[in-house]
C-alpha cells in the first residue's frame, strides 16, 4: 500500500503552512527539504508536528561519519520520521547514521537524483553509463547492507529494487507526473500508477500538487489514479 507525500519545496514557513491548511485532513505527511528547512529551521518541523502530520526530513546528509552521526540523533530529537543520508556518503557514513537512529525514525539512502540520466552520469563519473538503474541498485544494497531502512529512488529502478532487495525494504519514488503534466528538471519521471505497480512505499510529489490551481483537487486525482489500482491506496 503506497503513501503520498507532500514536498513542501516553498521558500518560507508561512507558504508551507498555508498550504498544509488548505489541504487539511487530505494529507497526513509531508516533505521538509533544503529550501525550507535553510528558511525556517527545525521550527517548521514542530509546527507540522503540531498538526499531527508526520514529517520526511529530506536533507540528503552527505559529511564525515561523526557529522553525520550527530545530525542524525538531532533529527532524533526532533522526531521526524523519515530522514535522507546520501549512499555516496559509504559505508562508514551509512553505518554510523544507522547506529545513531533512536526511536522511530526511519532512514533513507538517496541513490541517484531523478534529475539526473545515463549522460549526465558518465560525465560526472568520467565513465561510460548505459543505465542509471544499474547504479541505483549497488547503491542501494550497499545502504542495506549497512542496515539502511530504505533507499530514495526513481520508479524506474523501483521493481528491481523490490525483487533484489525484499519486501521490507522501503522505497521512496520522487518525480512523480501525473500524466499530461510538465517534467520540469526532472529526467526519470512516472505516473502516480506507474510508480505505486512498481512497487514503491512512499510517492513524493511537489510541483504537480502544490503549484496547481486548487492542490486539494490536484491530490485528489493522484489519490484517484493510485486507488484504481487493486490493493494500493495513497
Amino acid at each position: 500500500m503506497s503513501e503520498v507525500i507532500v514536498a513542501l519545496d516553498t521558500p518560507s514557513s508561512e507558504s508551507a503552512l498555508q498550504l498544509v491548511d488548505r489541504l487539511g485532513e487530505a494529507a497526513g505527511y509531508y516533505k521538509v527539504g533544503l529550501e525550507l528547512f535553510t528558511s525556517a529551521g527545525p521550527a517548521m518541523v514542530s509546527e507540522l508536528k503540531a498538526r499531527d502530520k508526520r514529517v520526511f526530513l529530506d536533507l540528503k546528509l552527505h559529511d564525515i561519519p561523526n557529522t553525520v552521526a550527530r545530525a542524525v540523533r538531532a533529527a532524533c530529537d526532533l522526531d521526524v520520521d523519515l530522514l535522507t543520508v546520501h549512499a555516496c556518503g559509504g559505508q562508514l557514513m551509512l553505518d554510523a547514521a544507522c547506529e545513531s537512529v533512536e526511536g522511530d525514525l526511519q532512514l533513507l539512502a538517496v541513490t541517484i537524483l531523478t534529475s539526473l540520466g545515463p549522460e549526465d552520469l558518465s560525465i560526472i563519473w568520467k565513465r561510460r553509463v548505459d543505465d542509471a538503474s544499474d547504479e541505483v541498485l549497488r547503491l542501494a544494497h550497499s545502504a542495506q547492507e549497512s542496515g539502511v531502512h530504505g533507499v530514495v529512488a526513481s520508479a524506474w529502478e523501483v521493481a528491481r529494487i523490490r525483487v533484489q532487495l525484499g519486501s521490507d525494504f522501503l522505497i521512496a519514488a520522487p518525480g512523480i507526473r501525473p500524466k499530461g503534466t510538465d517534467h520540469g528538471d526532472q529526467k526519470r519521471v512516472a505516473s502516480p500508477a506507474e510508480a505505486v505497480e512498481s512497487g514503491a512505499d512512499f510517492l513524493v510529489v511537489g510541483r504537480p500538487v502544490t503549484q496547481a490551481p486548487d492542490p486539494s483537487a490536484a491530490l485528489a486525482v493522484i489519490r484517484d489514479e493510485m486507488d484504481a489500482l487493486p490493493g494500493s491506496h495513497g
